[in-house]
This record gives structure tokens, C-alpha cells and sequence, in this order.
């Protein structure tokens, strides 16, 4: 009995290890991000569970895969902190061409809707225009 109970610390212990905290900007981008997110919302879209956060730098892209499904609306919302200025989200289908969105920007935020003819892996591009290095975060939501 006292193998098992020292096995089960162990592991909670090894795998807590594993697990990072947000920073205090990835806390700050969720934030931003939500308030936006929470507009779609009262269209009737529920935002999936889980986001998406790291750094956003003038010479990078940061891109997320999704697994979406023909016939969903979507839209793909991003948040970033100063001091980013302007940024844009964007959409690619698996073959990698630019897919046509409904857009939103406002300064660090901004979102791209659409509704896919095809199920299937997508990629959401993040980039920052205007700004210096900032951390993002990216949620999105369907109905």
C-alpha cells in the first residue's frame, strides 16, 4: 500500500513538473482576447475550450492547426499587449492557400470568420504589422 500512495506522489509530482504557468502577458492576452470573443457570443457562438498564447515578433508568423468541419461558422479571434500596436489574423486551408474571411482589427486585436465547404485541417496565421515584440493569444468560436 505504501508503494502505491509513494507511486501516485511521484507521478503527481514528476507531471506537475510538466505543466507551465501562464505569464503575466499571456494572462493579460486572454484577457484582451475574451472581451473580443465574447461578441460572437451573443451572435450564438460558443468558443471552444482551450487558447492558444506565445510570442508575437515582426519577422514571425505565428501559426495554430485546427481540425475544422464544412458547414460550422467560425471565427478566429486574437488578442495581443503593448506594446503591439496592429495585428491580423488570417486563414489557410491544408493545401496552404489563403482562405477569403470576414474580417475585424482594431489595434491589438483582431478576427477572421468563416464557414469551410470542406472538413478538414486548417491552419490560423498570426502576425503582427504594426508594434514590437508582444505575446498573443487565440481563441475561437462556432456555431
Amino acid at each position: 500500500m505504501k508503494f502505491v500512495g509513494l507511486t501516485i506522489v511521484c507521478l503527481a509530482f514528476v507531471t506537475g513538473g510538466l505543466v507551465r504557468a501562464d505569464t503575466d502577458r499571456e494572462v493579460e492576452a486572454h484577457k484582451v482576447v475574451l472581451d473580443l470573443a465574447g461578441a460572437f457570443s451573443n451572435d450564438g457562438f460558443k468558443m471552444r475550450d482551450g487558447h492558444w498564447t506565445g510570442p508575437l515578433k515582426s519577422s514571425e508568423n505565428a501559426l495554430v492547426a485546427v481540425n475544422l468541419y464544412a458547414g460550422n461558422q467560425y471565427w478566429f479571434s486574437v488578442g495581443a499587449v503593448n506594446p503591439a500596436k496592429k495585428i491580423e489574423v488570417a486563414v489557410y486551408d491544408e493545401t496552404g492557400n489563403r482562405v477569403t474571411t470576414e474580417g475585424y482589427s482594431e489595434g491589438e486585436r483582431a478576427a477572421a470568420g468563416f464557414t469551410p465547404t470542406s472538413s478538414g485541417q486548417y491552419y490560423v496565421s498570426v502576425s503582427l504589422l504594426e508594434g514590437s515584440e508582444s505575446t498573443y493569444c487565440l481563441v475561437y468560436s462556432y456555431k
